[in-house]
């Protein structure tokens, strides 16, 4: 957006400098010097560019007003971070483009006739179609990182296969903020529960498919689903024949930095990820009106088996990142362990929540360095300063490697930009590397290693021979404005030298006329910045001393907050616009230095995605330990066991601001399903979420709140739970638990943790505990860990015909009120083994209700009665007694094979106790029984 009245910069240096000794602070002998000028206000968090009040009513350039992108987009609001300046360059549209892509946009496209098809690309007028302007800008400054992820920024690629292939999905993301494309292919089933899971961990902000997936009366059911799931997200078509793999492997080949190109080993028979990684580029290119320099882009092939796999429902019902009664409230997963000081670790530390680890090899890197980090205070202090220096190293080598294919004052502005901040992230290598050089674990070491790369000193060397060595990254937009004017060193350019002489002056002129102005008045007028008006005027001043209560005349766009006044005069605005004009050249000039600069360190560039894995890493780590310090966390261990001794639920604690309850879990290959009783309200859903959010915890390199802790890595965890204060019809919250039964019963396998709440409450208790038992029993095929909690008291009998069943309860106890009248239920939440003997629960409402006395005496009878026929059926005979006793012998000693470490002698004394706790569980032990 460059100025509006087409003035050029030549009136600004017509006016040109006397010959001053000029001199600027910090650089001694420079040809020229910074404005000499001291402000009140200097930075307004939410302003725009600092082009000034020059854009409105002029068309953008490279585009005509009707044609482009959308007239929506154009006018969308930016996606600005919460400090700072815009980060991105001006994206004009591309008009040669527009006619090529032949692209179709709708925020959630419902069935053809919401589509927009054949239409100019993203120029639809229809209702439908959301704009939005993909992350115009985006500050990289430094901040807790807590909204690092709220604005989105990734664009998703889908494609799926036709025919026999059809099921064979590919996807292919890159995010704008980060010059990474990610590429998955993978076979999914009929519900396309990793697609959906995958979408959901990406949030996108745009979502391109094939303009054949919905096509008329042939839309495809990914399509639908997709569009379903994803309300809110804009959709793009784009023609079959922009799939192309052949396309992609070739764009893959030019942009792959030689870093990464192992990667085209690894995609080169994956047609379906290749088609989408094509289409993604070619409309990537077209929306940011800039095309990414060859050998600069990070490609990787991420399979789904290095990660578990946690559903979106599942992850919504653990509010692993979102809060599910506030979405800005911190009390999630996320918001108890992020600690992080950079964008890219909130990034990091998100994404391995939605997806943890599954190689408990690595996790134990991250947790021998999670454990030095809390051993070593100077290590943990002296890594936390220097990271939280750092700015977001992702998005700003994303905008690097990009090269505009217009030049503006805004793409001028932004490299010069994006040099100061490269200078900054770089001038911390030294830092981070004296930091890590005392460390001892491994992974640490390897980071360290890879700080020694030479490349960070060459690209370093290169920038200060033509930039100031006292350019730094300051916050303020001002200050940064001076920053990017004085960036370049003095005699490289003459020109550059003379307009910079130029803007001094006019910005002192500005500052010597107001003070001039508060002379003449005799009042206290100070001077004042923001990048959406420029200079301005600002007094602190009660009305009173004012004449007749208002400013003279000769001052316009007044406003006023409480005492402060802000406002402008003719003659100012005339130099603001001086000012502007001046610094156009300043940038442009500037800007070309700063290109061929970009050109020559290029090659070396690629050791800064190296920087920004360390940085993001190091910063969770240092988050992860954090965390610890908080609260008493341990270090889980990894087994074929789930054991954790007095664990307690880690967002509850924060909730609370205190140790909730604790208590115990023990799962193993021979006890892998524990059914929960309990009445309402007695602890049930908080302990079952507490156990996954545990896994998960431990699984991401993280402590873990427990005294000890031992966990089975799990592949894929599943959580359905149910909610008291359901308000939904017993219909549709009975189609619920059955869409979550199926998914779960669709993907489980032996690696799984399984977790079920409430199952079966939306129906008949019949058909509620038929529906239970026939689940449990399928599950119990299985070897995953199962937690299933339910109040059909059935269901409890199952561990006698299976061995593997554990029943266990949450305890309450009855406390009489002082009148002794009437009995209150106190809950203890302590998890007891054996199943719970509040098994009229209803009844025991019904006393203190004002029911008559006769009818709850004949309820009594009638549960007495049905309660001793069921006792009856389901008693266990001595046999199976013994059977169960048998198994959970063999089991015990499986796992002291795998797992032991005690000492011979202990080892005698804990198979002494095996063998007496299998003969007091036999009913009736013979002889044979007491010789095993």
């Amino acid at each position: 957006m460059a100025g509006a009245g087409g003035r050029g910069a030549s009136s600004a240096t017509s006016e040109s400098c006397p010959s001053r000794g000029f001199s600027t602070p910090g650089a001694v002998g420079r040809a020229e010097r910074t404005p000499r000028y001291t402000l009140g206000l200097l930075q307004t968090p939410h302003s725009s560019d600092s082009t000034g009040g020059s854009s409105g009513g002029g068309a953008r350039p490279g585009s005509s007003s009707g044609e482009g992108l959308a007239p929506g987009r154009s006018g969308a609001k930016p996606a600005v971070s919460d400090r700072g300046e815009s980060y991105f360059g001006d994206k004009s549209s591309c008009v040669e483009n527009a006619n090529t892509l032949n692209l179709t946009s709708s925020s959630s496209v419902r069935g053809l006739n919401s589509t927009c098809i054949g239409k100019t690309p993203l120029s639809s007028s229809r209702s439908v179609c959301r704009s939005h302007t993909p992350l115009m800008g985006y500050s990289v400054t430094s901040s807790s990182a807590v909204s690092a992820h709220s604005v989105a920024s990734v664009i998703v690629a889908v494609v799926e296969g036709r025919g026999l292939a059809r099921g064979e999905v590919g996807m292919a993301s890159i995010d704008l903020k980060n010059p990474e494309m990610i590429l998955s292919q993978f076979a999914d089933n009929t519900t396309y529960a990793k697609v959906i899971t995958k979408l959901k961990i990406l949030t996108p902000l745009e979502i391109i498919m094939s303009n054949t997936a919905c096509d008329a009366g042939n839309t495809t059911k990914l399509f639908s689903l997709i569009t379903e799931h994803f309300k809110n997200v804009t959709f793009t078509t784009v023609q079959r024949k922009y799939f192309n793999e052949t396309k992609g492997l070739e764009y893959i080949e030019q942009l792959c930095a030689s870093e990464f190109s192992t990667v085209f080993m690894e995609v080169q028979s994956k047609y379906y990820c290749l088609a989408a990684a094509s289409a993604l580029l070619k409309y990537v290119e077209f929306i940011q009106n800039s095309v990414y320099a060859p050998k600069s882009l990070k490609v990787r092939f991420q399979g789904s088996e290095k990660t578990a796999m946690i559903d979106s429902s599942s992850a919504q019902n653990l509010e692993l990142i979102i809060n599910n009664r506030d979405s800005r409230n911190a009390h999630t997963l996320f918001g108890i362990l992020n600690y992080t000081k950079t964008p890219g670790g909130s990034r990091r530390l998100r994404s391995n929540i939605l997806e943890p680890l599954v190689d408990a090899e690595t996790i134990n890197m991250r947790l021998d360095c999670v454990q030095e980090l809390l051993q070593d205070e100077e290590l943990f202090f002296g890594l936390q300063a220097v990271i939280s220096k750092f700015l977001d190293t992702e998005q700003l080598l994303s905008v690097l490697v990009q090269i505009p294919k217009q030049d503006t004052v805004k793409t001028a502005e932004s490299k010069i930009t994006n040099l100061i901040y490269l200078k900054h992230t770089l001038e911390l290598v030294e830092p981070l590397k004296a930091a890590l050089r005392s460390c001892n674990t491994q992974l640490l070491k390897a980071y360290y290693n890879s700080l020694e790369d030479t490349r960070f000193g060459i690209i370093l060397e290169k920038i200060t021979t033509v930039i100031n060595d006292d350019t730094r990254y300051t916050k303020g937009c001002l200050s940064m404005r001076t920053q990017k004017c004085y960036a370049v060193k003095p005699n490289i350019n003459e020109f550059l030298d003379v307009a910079r002489r130029t803007y001094t002056e006019i910005v002192d002129d500005i500052a010597g006329m107001i003070t001039q102005l508060a002379e003449k008045y005799n009042l206290p007028m100070k001077t004042s910045f923001s990048s959406a008006r420029g200079f301005f005027i600002q007094m602190n001043a009660d009305c009173s001393i004012l004449p007749n209560g208002q400013l003279p005349s000769e001052f316009t766009k007044i406003t006023k907050m409480k005492n402060t006044y802000s406002f402008t005069s003719a003659d100012l605005i005339k130099m603001n616009e001086r000012c502007q004009e001046s610094l156009r050249e300043i940038y442009h000039m500037t800007y070309l230095i700063v290109c061929k600069l970009l050109h020559e360190i290029y090659e070396h560039i690629h050791c800064l995605y190296k920087l920004s894995d360390i940085v993001s890493m190091l910063d969770m780590l240092l988050s992860f330990a954090h965390a610890c310090t908080l609260s008493d966390y341990v270090r889980p261990e990894f087994t074929d066991t789930l054991a954790i001794k007095q664990g307690w639920h880690p967002i509850l604690e924060k909730i609370a601001m205190e140790k909730p309850v604790a208590n115990n879990t023990y799962l193993t290959e021979g006890n892998n399903f524990v059914i929960i009783t309990g009445p309402n309200m007695s602890g049930k859903s908080t302990y079952l979420k507490q156990i996954a959010l545990c896994q998960i915890m431990a699984q991401i390199g993280s402590y873990v709140p427990a005294e000890y802790c031992s966990f089975r890595i799990a592949e894929q965890i599943f959580t359905r739970i149910g909610m008291d204060d359901d308000i939904e019809t017993n219909a549709s919250t009975f189609m619920k638990e059955m869409k979550e039964i199926t998914y779960i019963i669709q993907n489980a396998n032996d690696k799984s943790l399984i977790i079920i709440d409430e199952l079966g409450r939306g129906t008949s208790a019949e058909e509620g505990i038929g529906i239970c038992y026939a689940t449990c029993e399928y599950l119990l095929n299985l070897k995953a860990f199962t937690l299933f909690a339910t109040h059909f008291l059935e269901l409890c009998h199952m561990d006698a015909l299976y061995p593997n069943v554990e029943n266990y309860h949450f305890e309450v106890q009855h406390v009489r009120s002082s009148a002794g009248n009437k009995e209150k239920i106190a809950y203890t939440y302590t998890l007891s083994k054996g199943y719970t003997e509040e098994k009229n629960y209803g009844l025991k409402a019904a006393e203190v209700s004002s029911l008559p006395s006769s009818v709850i005496l004949d309820a009594k009878e009638i549960t007495n009665h049905i309660a001793k026929q069921i006792l009856h059926r389901q008693k266990s005979t001595p046999e199976m007694m013994k059977q169960r006793a048998v198994y959970h012998l063999a089991m015990r000693l499986v796992q002291t094979a795998r797992n032991s470490r005690l000492d011979p002698d202990s080892l005698r004394i804990y198979l002494k106790g095996l063998k007496k706790k299998y003969e007091a569980s036999c009913p009736a032990p013979g002889k044979n029984d007491e010789q095993q």
